[in-house]
């Protein structure tokens, strides 16, 4: 993958040469994700397994004396400006507002307490270019927030580590956007490795490497639905608003706690009267167990029962989160017929993706299976692809 990024890399050169008229100085990366298992988890303080995507984000720069940053998107083909000096958030929209979060986001380090001292953000020129599927919940958002904060605190001369970063990048999203997401999409951004999953503790922030299938006998395939990947009226932010009072009627500062503990589901949930609230939180603290199964079953390459927390956990998306859709459900059924360990949906919910956990040999079944579905359904033919764990942001020349 190292050979593809170059040769990307290299062609960014060239077409940034050919839209700013100089040379960059370098091109960042960052990758996409796909989530293993624990979803919903991130904003509860709890534990998530994602692995970074061979799919990334690039970004070719070149400093600027004025104070100003110029982004090209070679997706969309627009050009926007805006002045350092300027940046508030929500002053920037679309595509666009993810550059300008980071910037931001790194302006102002030192005052949300996230670094030593504020960044002196340069201006820049920027030109993007990913193949990060858009809006399929694989994390596009993350990888453009990292590659363009890598790129802007190095012709910068700041040193951030990797963790900070993802925090920046967080911050970008949740404070500049305006998308209430948790820590793990950019997480996993910065801090993949080939081969690996990343067990992440959220409230620790402590990442963990987890091999896997590193006998080379199974791979994750995923299942592009093409199903737009909306959050619809806000319900992303309504599901992170409903763990929260489910924790305040529980009385513990997040459902984490809850998590921890080997007291019986339904006798923890005991206090809560709401039935809505009481779904939502059942899935958070059973994932969160799901998670840490996971990992030791994989450690013990135990894949059917990988898969088997892996179909439990979409189920619980599907029936106590509610974050499925039409598209999501049809691509789970049609996957999971085809002896796969396991499948799920991936992401947020509400469109996006279903991964599954191959033995190696089936992708062409999957696939021809999932497409036979969709064409019966009368949906848009999905796209399926391997997914090999992938390094995370790095700078590439």
């Amino acid at each position: 993958m190292t050979e593809v990024l170059l040769e990307r890399a290299e062609a960014l050169q060239e077409e940034f040469r050919r839209v700013f008229g100089e040379a960059a100085d370098g091109v960042w990366a960052a990758p996409g994700r796909v989530n293993l298992i624990g979803e919903h988890t991130d904003y509860n303080d709890g534990f998530v397994l994602p692995f970074a995507l061979p799919q990334a984000t690039l970004v070719a720069a070149r400093r600027r004396a004025d104070g100003l940053v110029r982004a090209h998107s070679l997706f969309t083909g627009e050009t926007v400006e805006f002045a350092l000096e300027e940046l508030r958030p929500g002053g920037v929209d679309g595509w666009a507002a993810y550059v300008a979060a980071m910037c931001w986001s790194l302006r102002t380090a030192g005052q949300a307490g996230l670094l030593a001292e504020d960044v002196d953000v340069v201006g820049v020129d920027l030109l993007i270019e990913s193949d990060v599927p858009h809006g399929a919940g694989l994390s596009s958002s993350a990888a453009l927030e990292c590659s363009v904060g890598l790129a802007v605190a190095d012709l910068t001369g700041a040193a951030v580590r990797p963790l900070e970063m993802a925090r920046l990048a967080q911050r970008a999203e949740n404070d500049y956007v305006g998308m209430p997401c948790g820590l793990m999409d950019q997480m996993i951004s910065m801090l993949g490795q080939a081969g690996h999953a990343v067990l992440f503790d959220t409230r620790s922030l402590q990442p963990t490497p987890v091999p896997l299938a590193p006998e080379g006998d199974a791979e994750v395939l995923v299942i592009d639905t093409r199903a737009p990947h909306r959050l619809v009226d806000g319900e992303y932010a309504a599901r992170r608003r409903q763990c929260e009072e489910a924790a305040r009627v529980l009385g513990v500062e997040s459902l984490r706690v809850l998590s921890d503990t080997e007291a019986d589901v339904a006798e923890i949930l005991t206090p809560v009267e709401d039935e809505v609230l009481r779904r939502r939180a059942r899935h958070v603290i059973t994932e969160n167990r799901r998670v840490i199964e996971t990992v030791d079953l994989l450690r013990a390459d135990d894949l059917a029962g990988v898969g088997d927390r892996m179909r439990a956990s979409h189920l619980s998306l599907r029936d106590d989160y509610e974050v499925t859709v039409e598209e999501i459900d049809v691509a789970f059924e049609a996957v999971s017929a085809q002896g796969v360990h396991g499948a799920r949906i991936t992401g947020g919910g509400f469109g996006g993706c279903v991964i599954a956990l191959a033995p190696v040999g089936l992708h062409e079944r999957v696939r021809s299976a999932v497409r036979e579905a969709f064409a019966a359904a009368g949906f848009t033919e999905p796209e399926v692809f391997r997914a090999p764990p992938a390094a995370g942001a790095r700078r590439v020349v």
